[in-house]
């Protein structure tokens, strides 16, 4: 069977080069600008680099000025190139003639794979398809639907579609190969949707909710299609989303009985698909239902792989190009021996894959009318041509939309036609010979490339909520953490347990009645034994070697793994933290753990300084002695790990004074590190106020550092109080504080707007708002102002808020009633500094407080000095980005700050010019990663290094210089090489 099939395979190819003949693509030939222009951008990689880039951005310039100044920064450092050299050479006489020569061309790109800007303006392509004996399937552009009212408008357009479509079409005459399979009539109006455009708060952490609101919002379109006989493709997105579509898909089947004509596309690069195809099969058989299949290789390659590698997850999709070939063509075996549950739709340009697929069908007796094969409007029509001529059913894929919406699509094909590896390249490019490009697929060995060394950090991956197996996790650990409610938890001095009649009880902030759990309050006497303890023990523990100290930190680390849900429950009763948010922390706090251990181990090593005769200079390091760290609620874990761990393996003992509203997580921590043997002193646990215990701990003359993170107004209190000797201290007191931020984002006019909303959104309302590192102003340079509020404003509005336990929740409570007054008292602020486009009322006896925003704000105004920890958003303007920076960089803080923009140059100028501790660039600037993002800022924004980075627990240590004289009667040892 293998070699029969292998000789019909190559027998179709033939057939099928000889038919294609010498026909080019157009998008390859040289006589047209799009074929020069391709050519090029395939010998130049920088060229094809910044050539997409500009290609990118250009829809969003407003002038003929910034279309010119993008060129010219696109391409200063591209060498010399005729297809720029013109333009140019014009740009600075007539840059209205520069700007329109380039939007012509991008438009040109744009027609080449899209089929016009809406349902009239396609009819047109639609019917020369037809024309030509190629049926089509009509998709609707737009990448990113950020609001339920955008999401509403989406189907309104799919709606008219629909209707115009079916109305323009139903007179065309029959054209049996396209109206016909091997088992009857079928649609000749087919279109492609994405589930996440019907809803925008898809999710697969929030799964059964996800599913019934996505069916909900689609079964209009579904029912609509069904009267109509029309076909709907449910197109695949990103990994994540991948169970999630599969599941809303089969649901509206179940629902929607009289919905013959549906299909859904599966992705041959991902690992699982051979699985997800066979589950639908069964499922066809069970429900006695034929599912069109589109069978894709995948689009999102370069995002699954980058994505999921930052985020520590097993990458999903095959790492060389021959695996996913060989996959599709299992996948295509499968197809095609279940047509009675499947029609067969082949999508590819591979006259390989096309072959294979036409020599199984052949093999298998199958009709020529049992399958199609699917091609992107404006890719391989000498392909399609010959495959129609062959007497095969023929369908391209046809987007229709603006070029804003249609832009990352455009960019997709662009990638896909001139990467190395790009069959058609290959084969109407490079003139590969047909019999090299009809071998079958082979893939070799390969690794991927990261260093696994004992001494490598990488960090700890995030929790994938789109597996059931940890949805379910989590439910569970979260009716744990319910039902241990209301325990006591004592004060640790040493080794004994400290039971006080005075206790602090941890309220949850979404139901106020709830006791968390209630810890024991120390006196000024217990705080003073502690430091007395800890000073016993800190010649054993300065003394005990850097690799043992740090041993401690990854049992916890280890700890920290196996009880992650309980932990991540615990956040989420105790202060609020969605679902996400608790996982982040625990993920840091265990980041910290693993990286400090590490660093510990690099900084043992003396280094050896000079180069001399007769002498040895070694430079190391050492611990200061006793510390006391004064942790915060916001990040319950991830801040007092981070700040215990660097103070104890760099050689010193710690005393724990957490805050009082997330007592029972620093507990838990405190427990952790006593259950991997932590030596009796080394940690203690000392709750209490700050007023009582803090300020005792600060001011006691047997303290030698204080790391701190919190306000402002209590930081500069403990750099106060650290200053002031008392009699009988023995070291000046270091203090390490991080005390908050009011930070903003610029937004200029070169900003992918989906990007910069989504990443705003997330960094001003994630946990409510309570990080230091939230956003709490916009500054929107240009044109773009009213669209971004918009847009902005209506994806706040449909945020969900409520109870974090739910796994749909964005936004939980705040902490408790003080903050909620004191927000509430800045909104009342807002309301009077500026003008409100958004403040959202909320519901429920927690101390929730809905997302707000201001504009038309003095940027010297309290609302946008005042740092708020709260979901309180302020937009301004500017009319350059000289402005935007000189607002940003105006208040007493520097802890981060971040721009969207496509502008090398005014990325160049943020960088240098912005202020900030941490600068993020199209990104959101909150979730600082350890060793990757150190997190820390200068101004009133705290003092010391930056946590997570490589200077970091230098703060908690002297360092000292040892000089030997090695010269001995004239003799000297052979000199140690500088490091």
């Amino acid at each position: 069977m293998g070699e029969e099939l292998e000789k019909k395979i190559t027998r179709v190819g033939q057939e099928i080069f000889s038919l294609v003949g010498g026909d080019v693509p157009s998008l390859f030939d040289r006589k047209s600008w799009n074929g020069r222009l391709t050519e090029w951008a395939m010998k130049d990689e920088a060229l094809r680099i910044q050539l997409f880039r500009l290609v990118d951005v250009l829809p969003c310039l407003k002038t003929d000025a910034l279309v010119v100044r993008m060129l010219k920064e696109y391409f200063a450092d591209v060498g010399d190139n005729p297809l720029f050299h013109g333009i140019g050479r014009i740009s600075g006489i007539l840059p209205h003639i520069a700007a329109g020569a380039v939007r012509t061309g991008v438009e040109s790109l744009a027609a080449q794979f899209i089929g016009g800007r809406d349902e009239r303006d396609c009819l047109q392509v639609l019917q020369k398809l037809r024309h030509e004996g190629i049926a089509f399937t009509v998709d609707l552009l737009g990448e990113e639907v950020l609001s339920e009212k955008e999401a509403q408008r989406f189907a309104q357009r799919y709606k008219r579609l629909l209707g115009f479509l079916d109305s323009a079409i139903r007179q065309w005459p029959i054209f049996h190969i396209l109206d016909h399979d091997d088992q009857g009539s079928i649609p000749r109006l087919d279109v492609s949707l994405k589930v996440s455009s019907f809803y925008s708060q898809l999710e697969p952490r929030n799964w059964a909710e996800s599913i019934l609101n996505a069916t909900v919002r689609l079964s209009p379109l579904v029912k609509l299609a069904g009267q109509m006989g029309a076909s709907i493709t449910f197109d695949m997105e990103h990994y994540y989303f991948k169970d999630l579509i599969i599941s809303v898909f089969t649901k509206l089947l179940e629902e929607h009985t009289e919905w013959q004509f549906a299909g859904i596309v599966l992705q041959a690069y991902l690992h699982e698909t051979k699985e997800n195809l066979l589950g639908l099969i069964e499922w066809a058989k069970e429900h006695k239902r034929r599912l069109t299949v589109r069978l894709v290789k995948g689009a999102y390659w370069d995002y699954e792989t980058v994505t999921n590698r930052q985020k520590g997850w097993p990458v999903p999709v095959f790492l060389q190009k021959e695996e996913t070939d060989l996959n599709y063509e299992e996948l295509t075996r499968i197809m095609l021996g279940n047509t009675p549950y499947v029609r067969p739709a082949i999508a590819t340009h591979n006259i390989r894959s096309i072959s294979h697929a036409i020599g199984v069908a052949d093999s298998l007796k199958l009709p020529k009318e049992a399958l199609e094969f699917q091609m992107i409007y404006g890719m391989a029509e000498p392909v399609r041509a010959a495959l129609k001529k062959m007497n095969y059913r023929v369908r391209a894929y046809t987007p229709i939309g603006d070029l804003i919406p249609g832009m990352a699509y455009l960019i997709r094909r662009l990638l896909e036609n001139t990467s190395n590896e790009s069959f058609l390249r290959k084969s109407f490019s490079e003139q590969t010979p047909p019999a090299e490009l009809m071998k079958a697929p082979r893939p070799m060995r390969t690794s991927e490339a990261y260093d696994l060394s004992p001494t490598a950090f990488l960090n700890e991956p995030l929790i994938d909520f789109s597996r059931s197996e940890n949805r379910s996790q989590m439910e569970k650990a979260l009716q744990k953490a319910r039902n241990g409610f209301g325990k006591r938890y004592p004060v640790v001095i040493g080794s004994k347990e400290v039971w006080t009649d005075l206790d602090n009880p941890s309220f949850n902030p979404a139901t106020p009645d709830e006791v968390i759990g209630r810890v024991c309050i120390a006196s000024r006497h217990m705080a003073q034994e502690a430091v007395d303890s800890a000073r016993l023990a800190w010649p054993m523990w300065k003394s005990t070697p850097a690799e043992e100290r740090a041993r401690y930190l990854f049992r916890a680390a280890e700890e920290m793994r196996r009880r992650r849900f309980e932990l991540m429950a615990l956040e989420v009763y105790e202060v609020g933290k969605t679902w996400p948010e608790a996982d982040g922390d625990v993920a840091e706090a265990i980041d910290f753990l693993e990286y400090y251990g590490r660093e510990m181990i690099r900084l043992n090593t003396p280094k050896v300084l000079g180069n001399y005769p007769g002498e040895a200079n070694e430079y190391l390091y050492e611990g200061r002695g006793l510390g006391v760290v004064i942790s915060p609620w916001n990040f319950p874990l991830a801040i007092p790990t981070g700040m215990v761990s660097a103070g104890i393996v760099s050689g010193n003992c710690v005393i724990l004074k957490p805050s009082g509203l997330s007592p029972v997580l620093a507990w838990n921590l405190f427990e952790i590190f006593r259950s991997v043997g932590l030596p009796s002193g080394v940690l203690q646990f000392v709750s209490g106020s700050g007023q009582e215990i803090g300020e005792y701990l600060v001011s006691h003359p047997g303290i030698d550092f204080i790391a701190f993170t919190g306000s402002r107004e209590v930081g500069l209190k403990i750099v106060r109080l650290a200053a002031e000797t008392s009699n009988g201290q023995a070291n000046v007191k270091r203090v390490i504080a991080e005390m908050g931020g009011k930070n903003a984002i610029i937004v200029d006019e070169t900003a992918d707007l989906d990007e910069a909303v989504k990443g705003v959104l997330e960094s001003a309302l994630s946990f409510q708002g309570q990080k230091c590192s939230a956003c709490s102003r916009v500054i929107v340079v240009g044109g773009a102002f009213a669209e971004f509020c918009d847009r902005l404003r209506e994806a706040m509005e449909e945020v969900i808020v409520g109870a974090p336990e739910d796994p749909g929740v964005f936004m939980g409570p705040v902490i408790d009633e003080a903050a909620m007054t004191r927000i509430q008292a800045h909104i009342e602020l807002g309301n009077k500094e500026g003008k409100a486009i958004l403040i959202r009322k909320t519901q429920g006896e927690g101390y929730f407080v809905g997302p707000a925003i201001f504009t038309d704000v003095n940027p010297n105004s309290r609302i946008a000095q005042e740092e708020i920890f709260g979901p309180v958003l302020v937009i301004m303007e500017a009319q350059d980005l000289d402005g935007a920076i000189a607002i940003a960089n105006c208040t007493l803080y520097a802890l981060t700050g971040g721009i969207f923009s496509r502008s090398p140059g005014n990325i160049r100028k943020a960088k240098s010019d912005f202020n900030v501790g941490n600068l993020y660039i199209n990104r959101k600037i909150t979730g600082a990663s350890v060793g990757r993002q150190p997190f820390g800022g200068f101004g009133m924004s705290g003092m010391g290094s930056k946590a997570g980075g490589p200077d970091y627990l230098l703060q908690f240590m002297h360092a000292r210089s040892v000089s030997e004289n090695t010269l001995r009667r004239g003799f000297a040892p052979q000199r140690p090489k500088a490091l």
